[in-house]
């Protein structure tokens, strides 16, 4: 199979799909991968380390595009890209679709096969989110205490306090990988932090490993209860299946929380979980509503891009091989944490978590295949 790696196009994305050693374990698969030029720079990896890995370095979207048949990329595609695509493509990457009609509609008028990161599922996990999650959960508490400071429009407040100061209160909404990641990260920089959850059993795990945390299982009231006294929230809420995030907070909500507050909305890639959540970007993070700064970057981890690329590519190499050594259909028909993958194909949505977002119409991938 001929894999195609694109140099990304969403503003501030420095992640690659695949790393130059990802790319020799292909080759010696007796696969031929092709890198545009570029496409590695942002993650430290040069066009010559692929070139020695056995890539063949590309110049040009156009061109790479037309000579591949499966696009290995990180990030959902741009509107500039949309035009590359047909219906020989196979798109492996973050889509995030239930958001994104245009996109949705130009994968489905191309017949492009996109299968999307989020939504492969194994044994009630997502394996090729965690490591993303992971990062931007352990991000999170870091780039709240920075936009705390006045400085930044903050309340001034230090998030480890001081002696005979009390430290800053924490939230953190969800207790998933980036949940999970954000309450040690908190907890390690001396935070005051709470975690609210539906489930008991993740509650129970965070307690064993940092029993001065606390912990509430979710109820509007609590939530409300809790951001009053928050000066930093971090929302990790993540619906499997690529449905989008509940609008959780309202906007009378945020009216009621501390003036220079911060809310960090890590799941923004799906809708965000306040109603005045919007896709922000790392050159400009922050907006402020209600006096509320909120920080909704929609690629997190796209700031630490050679630690990100290497933990993703780790996750997403075997699926990669999979797709390229079976073929797409019989390595979509053979693994089923795989299916779940597909929200495209064949000129229809075959995830019906997306389907319904956007009032498409929805086929199980078994029918269209």
């Amino acid at each position: 199979m001929i894999i195609g790696v694109p140099k990304e196009v969403k503003l501030d994305e420095y992640r690659v799909g695949l790393t130059p050693s990802n790319v020799a374990e292909l080759i010696n698969n007796g696969h031929n991968v092709y890198v545009q030029s570029g496409a590695g720079d942002g993650s430290g990896f040069s066009d010559i380390e692929y070139k020695n890995n056995g890539a063949k370095i590309v110049d040009g979207a156009k061109a790479l595009y037309n000579s591949s048949t499966l696009i290995v990329k990180v990030k959902e595609p741009q509107a500039s890209e949309y035009e590359l695509f047909n219906d020989k493509h196979t798109l492996f990457c973050y889509l995030h679709l239930a958001p994104l009609k245009e996109l949705a509609n130009a994968l489905v008028k191309k017949r492009v096969c996109a299968i999307a990161y989020e939504t492969i599922a194994h044994n009630n996990s997502l394996p090729l989110l965690k490591p993303m999650s992971d990062i931007a959960g352990k991000m999170a508490p870091n780039v709240a205490a920075y936009h705390l400071s006045r400085y930044q429009g903050g309340e001034g407040v230090l998030i480890s306090g001081a002696d005979g100061v009390e430290p800053a209160n924490v939230l953190i909404i969800g207790a998933g990988n980036a949940g999970f990641n954000a309450a040690k990260i908190a907890y390690g920089m001396e935070a005051n932090v709470s975690v609210i959850n539906r489930s008991l059993p993740r509650m129970e795990e965070l307690t064993k490993l940092l029993p001065k945390i606390k912990t509430e299982i979710y109820s509007h009231n609590t939530l409300l209860k809790l951001l009053k006294e928050a000066d930093i929230v971090i929302s990790t809420v993540l619906i499997h299946g690529g449905a989008t995030t509940p609008k959780l907070i309202t906007r009378d909500m945020l009216t009621q929380m501390k003036n220079g507050s911060v809310l960090i909305d890590i799941t923004i890639d799906q809708g965000g979980i306040s109603e005045t959540s919007r896709a922000t970007t790392h050159t400009n993070p922050v907006f402020i509503e209600e006096g509320v700064i909120h920080y909704c970057v929609a690629n997190m981890p796209g700031a630490y891009p050679k630690t990100a690329t290497v933990a993703l590519t780790n996750a997403t190499l075997p699926y990669v091989l999979k797709l390229a050594n079976d073929g797409i259909i019989n390595a979509i028909k053979n693994d089923s944490s795989l299916a779940l993958g597909v929200n495209v194909c064949n000129g229809t949505v075959t995830n019906q978590a997306v389907a319904k977002a956007l009032d498409f119409l929805y086929k199980p991938i078994d029918t269209v295949l």
